[in-house]
């Protein structure tokens, strides 16, 4: 059975883009270090190229990147870090993760799945624990919303009234694709409920998560006569919003009910899964959610007349916050709030029925969302196209692709582009996605299939004026992304003459013999005596010795660079050690300076709390960025995992024992 250095566990809510984009991103990253690696992703087909057991046992670290459930209690025990998928998607980030993972300390003395579960998830922000349960269900939903959206849409080909048996327009084979489609988008709620409080709970919670789902659709029923609650009578339901608000208590309930009855003997085990369980989440889940009904659905109405209300305000105002929304971290939580919503309204509107206020509103607010997904894509391509010179092989090729992923209403491939320069890229691409929405609103088009991007064009209504609004929204946003590109190309041109032979020379140390590594870390770059205040006193100490020792021109940028890097994530590791490191035009040449201060450097955020003893501070030419910076950062943190490496550079106070000992891990 192979074994592996790194295993890893991918998902993000649709588990189309983003889960695939970081398993990539993670197999180039350990590539990069000479480490093997395998990643389980969990898209939207399911698990693939699952992790055994023996896989699990025989690795060194874990990296877990998922807005969902990956049943992170199997790696107990494991080194491992765990954040959010959009944490993985580019190489560097994907290393960064890796290095951690490494740099982690296990516990080979847990013993319960459940201790482990809990470990984790409070190592993780609050937020994304939450965001993670609420992306499961999301996960879970989609597909039933996709399915049974476009099987209603198709049934419209026959005609708009055409599954009515009384209508002029009647086709019996349209109306069972209604009914089929219209049962499949009733389910939305329930599971999006229930696999909320799956991710919770896990199994038991299913149960009280269907049912608080299927309350949220139907409400409290009340007799119309009488108006006391009755179960033959009609309620208000409240939508996604009570889904998701059941999804979550349900899934804690069972968490509660678990410690209630933890004192049950070990025998009783069969009983509680199959019948106590059950029962009282069912029972506390069910009167809770019929109690908070009238509020819920209060809600429930206001947020939909926010949104109409925004409509009132005009098409400009409603598209530019649907293309704002859509196109701000494209296939992340803040676009998901835009899609769900834009599902929400559009099955209200196909249960309310064609020619009804509430159809053409739903529907052409699909319309919009769906433009403000399929353009980001769009816009790359046109790029790549029309700008060529300006970009990479690597990144024509990715746009060419991203053609095929906008036209079937995939967002995600636009975000390594996204990711390489935030500003400003992702205002263009939030200004081309609400131009295209504005313009749908505008020119009235009504999609009543909540995905497929051109795929469900005959059944849009004013089609050929929704492909128009896209094309502009997508033009415009690449003709500006082709200037932005323009203008750093050419800024990159003037500085060539400086650049090119400084880049050559450094090129030429990477690829030097390793006899000349062994000298990397000059023994007079090593200080073993030094008392420090602060972190940012240690790393100013470091950056005006690396400009007394000519390794850098400017102190201020050096220290400027060191601490943009501690603001993406602390470089504080475990035993007192961390790996500060630097990429500047201001060094110009790579070096490691080491500091010690025995009594410890305390404010520097570490992994284990501790105060830092040894910073090992890595500086890099900003030509070298991804090619020096990552072979030396991995050494070091490969190097860290060493007992014996931490114990020789920790214990020792003679500066050319510990340079030697640090460039023999270089080599």
């Amino acid at each position: 059975m192979a074994k592996f250095d790194i295993i890893a566990a991918t998902g993000c809510p649709t588990g189309i883009a983003h889960t695939f984009m970081a398993k990539e991103a993670l197999e180039k990253a350990a590539a990069e270090r000479g480490l093997t690696i395998k990643v389980e992703t969990h898209g939207q087909v399911g698990v693939e190229n699952e992790l055994t057991k023996s896989e699990i046992t025989g690795a060194k670290a874990v990296v877990v990147a998922a807005d969902k459930d990956v049943q992170a209690e199997r790696f107990a025990g494991k080194p491992m870090v765990s954040v959010g998928v959009s944490k993985a998607l580019s190489v560097e980030a994907a290393g960064k993760l890796i290095d951690r993972a490494l740099a982690a300390k296990g516990d080979s003395t847990v013993a319960a799945a459940a201790d482990v579960e809990d470990e984790v998830e409070e190592k993780e922000s609050i937020g994304h624990v939450i965001y993670k349960h609420l992306m499961n269900g999301v996960s879970h939903m989609l597909v039933f919303v996709v399915a049974g959206g476009v099987l209603t849409a198709v049934s419209f080909l026959w005609g708009i009234t055409s599954f009515d048996s009384t209508a002029s327009d009647y086709n019996s084979f349209a109306a069972m694709l209604k009914i089929i489609g219209g049962i499949a988008m009733n389910l939305m709620v329930p599971v999006l409920s229930a696999y909320i409080a799956e991710s919770i709970g896990k199994r038991p919670a299913l149960v009280p998560g269907f049912v608080a789902g299927m309350i949220a659709i139907q409400g409290l029923p009340v007799n119309a006569e009488t108006g006391m609650i009755d179960a033959g009578g009609a309620g208000v339901g409240f939508g996604f919003l009570g889904g998701i608000v059941g999804g979550f208590l349900a899934g804690y309930v069972i968490l509660l009910l678990e410690k209630v009855f933890a004192g049950l003997p070990k025998n009783l085990d069969g009983l509680k899964a199959i019948f106590l369980y059950p029962l009282f989440s069912t029972a506390i889940v069910g009167l809770v959610m019929l109690g908070i009904s009238g509020p819920m659905a209060a809600i429930n109405t206001a947020m939909m007349d926010f949104l109409k209300g925004l409509s009132a305000s005009g098409a400009v105002v409603l598209g530019l916050a649907i293309g704002c929304m859509c196109a701000f971290d494209m296939g992340g939580p803040v676009n998901k709030a835009a899609y769900v919503t834009g599902t929400a309204m559009l099955t209200e509107a196909l249960a309310a029925g064609v020619g009804t206020d509430t159809y053409n509103f739903g529907t052409n607010f699909m319309a919009a969302v769906s433009a403000a997904c399929i353009v980001p894509p769009l816009i790359t391509t046109f790029a790549v196209v029309v700008g060529k010179k300006y970009f990479s092989q690597e990144d024509h090729d990715a746009g060419i692709v991203n053609l095929i992923l906008g036209c079937t209403h995939i967002t995600e491939g636009a975000i390594p582009f996204m990711t390489k320069n935030i500003w400003p890229v992702m205002p263009i691409m939030m200004l081309g996605s609400s131009i295209a929405s504005i313009l749908t609103i505008m020119f009235n088009v009504h999609d009543p299939a909540p995905h497929g991007g051109f795929l469900v064009l005959p059944v849009v209504e004013n089609g050929p004026l929704w492909v128009l609004a896209i094309l502009i929204g997508a033009v415009v946003g690449g003709i500006l992304f082709v200037a932005f590109k323009k203008y750093d190309f050419e800024k990159n041109q003037k500085a060539a003459p400086v650049a090119k032979p400084v880049e050559a020379s450094k090129a030429a140390a990477v690829e030097a013999p390793k006899a000349e590594a062994a000298d990397f870390v000059k023994v007079e770059n090593v200080f073993v005596a030094e008392d420090f205040a602060s972190r940012d006193e240690a790393l100013s100490f470091v950056s005006n010795q690396a400009v007394k020792a000519g390794i850098a021109s400017d102190a201020d940028a050096v220290m400027n660079a060191f601490l943009a890097r501690e603001a993406e994530g602390t470089t504080g590791m475990m035993e007192g050690f961390a790996i500060p490191h630097a990429k500047s035009d201001a060094i110009t040449e790579a070096a490691v300076i080491v500091v010690k201060d025995e009594s410890g450097v305390t404010g520097w955020d570490t992994m284990d709390g501790a105060p830092v003893n040894v910073a090992i501070a890595l500086l890099i030419p900003g030509a070298q960025a991804g090619t020096t910076h990552l072979k030396i950062l991995s050494k070091v943190a490969e190097a860290l995992m060493d007992e014996d490496f931490r114990a020789t550079v920790k214990g020792s106070t003679d500066a050319a024992k510990i340079a030697k000992t640090i460039n023999a891990r270089l080599v």
